[in-house]
């Protein structure tokens, strides 16, 4: 059963925060599938891996998004993190514990964000691709801060005090990687249209190593299925 099946768009808008990697480009197509017309919204924080921006770009033309808004809010300037400070990016393999690739509070900033994008274009429905499953532990994927984020949301904006609250969707909130992974042969998707690397290589290609490549890479392992980027090393347990 496909994770849009209880999505009824009926030709409205919707505003899909897409970062250019997996997990967002399956929600914008979820999206599309479920008959909503979609208006994308990526931000560029000056993350280590820009090369997800690109992949956004491609993501959207190949979706036929509406509109296409690509945002710069430079979160260097804050620093705290892997993908934004000169820290290193983690190699050893997935932990328990949130890894420094943590941006603070990042899908509280984008959702934020993408709700006042939303408002401008009239949408009630958010999609963003966040995954409570397969996932490095951030505390910004997890049901209850989607379900708080409604919440706060709806108290924050005219739409929402004047009775037209959003709606966060979150398709692929108990999906496994490989399911997301199957998914984008269900929907037409070119997986190699996306990117998922922390750490890409001066080259460009994809590390192999870090956590979101390790994730990947044992998705479409799982799925017996091809993933269709380069990677410049392969795990031990891949």
């Amino acid at each position: 059963m496909s994770s849009s099946d209880k999505l009824e768009g009926d030709g409205r808008s919707a505003v899909v925060l897409l970062s250019g990697g997996l997990d967002s480009m399956v929600s914008a197509a979820l999206a599309r599938e479920a008959g909503f017309a979609l208006h994308a919204l990526t931000i560029d924080y000056n993350q280590r891996h820009r090369r997800e921006i690109e992949a956004a770009r491609l993501i959207a033309g190949k979706l036929g998004v509406a509109s296409h808004v690509i945002l710069r809010l430079d979160l260097r300037r804050f620093g705290g993190s892997a993908l934004t400070d000169d820290i290193d990016v983690p190699k050893g393999g997935v932990g328990s514990d949130i890894p420094v690739t943590y941006v603070p509070a990042r899908n509280l900033i984008f959702l934020s964000l993408t709700a006042g994008f939303a408002e401008a274009r009239g949408s009630s429905d958010i999609f963003i691709g966040v995954n409570a499953l397969d996932y490095s532990g951030y505390p910004d994927c997890r049901p209850e801060f989607i379900a708080s984020f409604t919440e706060t949301v709806r108290l924050a904006t005219r739409a929402g005090v004047e009775g037209a609250p959003f709606t966060i969707h979150a398709p692929l909130q108990y999906m496994g990687k490989a399911e997301i992974a199957a998914e984008t042969v269900r929907l037409g998707l070119d997986p190699a249209w996306s990117w998922s690397c922390y750490d890409p290589t001066p080259d460009g290609r994809a590390c192999g190593l870090c956590d979101s490549c390790r994730l990947r890479l044992k998705g479409f392992a799982d799925a017996g299925l091809e993933d269709g980027l380069e990677y410049a090393a392969m795990p031990d347990d891949s």
